[in-house]
């Protein structure tokens, strides 16, 4: 293949246009690159580019073209975007759970140490500087509504539990969230748990 062909500095050149096309806050793994020369003038590039600080080795095997703050240095990259480029990599699903999934709605204020997500791939842990990011091997069943909104409303619900998910919670929900996204839900409502099925439609229900 005429990727396997190029020079080095002809890798290095392609790989960085890459990254930089994605932006600032990137993260990414040297599998992305795999189309654009063999595995080991990937590597080579990607370690000389992080020897120059153009960008950084997060953990093994995974790096990210940091954004640049004036006063606070480089930035660390979301755990999400982290985790989405693990499992691109991986060829996983990922579904946001516990404390992590009730702050993305915005029903919890709570910021987990320790970042969870559902996955059916096998369970590992990732820690990036203070960041711990858990993918937790779990059901097909858990799995069916990954990367949906009701993926995410029936992970939160469960940290919460059935009697801490108040009116005031469900009227958050509905001021947030876009009408079409609500109704959606009500596709998935045979997958929730028996209890939160009734709190699926008052979320999709239109605002009186």
């Amino acid at each position: 293949m005429e990727s396997q062909k190029r020079k080095p500095q002809a890798v290095e050149r392609a790989i960085l246009a890459s990254i930089r096309g994605r932006g600032r806050g990137c993260v990414f793994v040297p599998a992305d690159f795999l189309g654009l020369g063999s595995r080991e003038s990937i590597d080579v590039a990607l370690h000389k580019l992080t020897r120059e600080g153009t960008i950084r080795r997060l953990a093994r095997g995974v790096y990210d073209y940091p954004i640049a703050h004036p006063v606070l240095g480089k930035l660390m990259p979301e755990a999400e975007t982290i985790a989405k480029a693990l499992a691109g990599r991986d060829q996983i699903k990922l579904q946001p759970a516990g404390a992590y999934a009730a702050n993305a709605l915005g029903l919890s204020e709570q910021v987990p140490a320790k970042t969870v997500f559902l996955t059916d791939g096998p369970s590992r842990t990732v820690k990036i500087g203070p960041m711990t990011i858990q993918l937790r091997q779990t059901t097909a069943k858990n799995m069916a509504t990954a990367g949906r909104l009701s993926g995410l409303l029936i992970q939160a619900f469960r940290e919460l539990g059935k009697e801490h998910i108040t009116p005031e919670r469900i009227a958050h929900l509905k001021n947030k969230l876009p009408l079409d996204k609500r109704r959606q839900i009500t596709k998935d409502i045979k997958l929730a748990p028996a209890w939160m099925r009734q709190l699926f439609l008052e979320i999709a229900e239109e605002p009186s």
